[in-house]
């Protein structure tokens, strides 16, 4: 497992990936050609994968998503070091925190 922040990165085997991401849209790349993983709300600072591959979210604020890196990528934020991801399928988790009657996703 990887963890940048408040993004967890779990390899998966290729058996684990739901079928249904086949049909799913991918995400758009940022203007710096990133695969952007979570985008600080506050300091407008990213978690990105940099290198060739694919992102899928699912549906909901707390879907998680899909990263295919063929090839292998890093993993850069502008206050953390960046991580070096092999070739391979990973699911990409926000970290949640609870606050008295609701639970939400991690504010950056």
């Amino acid at each position: 497992m990887y963890r940048q922040g408040d993004v967890l990165i779990v390899p998966v085997p290729q058996t684990a990936v739901p079928a249904a991401l086949d049909q799913a849209a991918r995400q758009p790349r940022d203007a710096r050609g990133r695969l952007v993983l979570a985008l600080g709300e506050v300091t407008g600072h990213a978690h990105a994968v940099v290198g060739p591959g694919e992102l899928v979210r699912e549906g909901g604020p707390f879907g998680a998503a899909w990263l295919h890196l063929p090839e292998g990528g890093r993993v850069v934020h502008e206050e953390h070091a960046a991580i070096v991801l092999p070739g391979g399928w990973y699911r990409v988790v926000r970290q949640r925190e609870y606050t008295p009657g609701a639970v939400r996703v991690v504010a950056d």
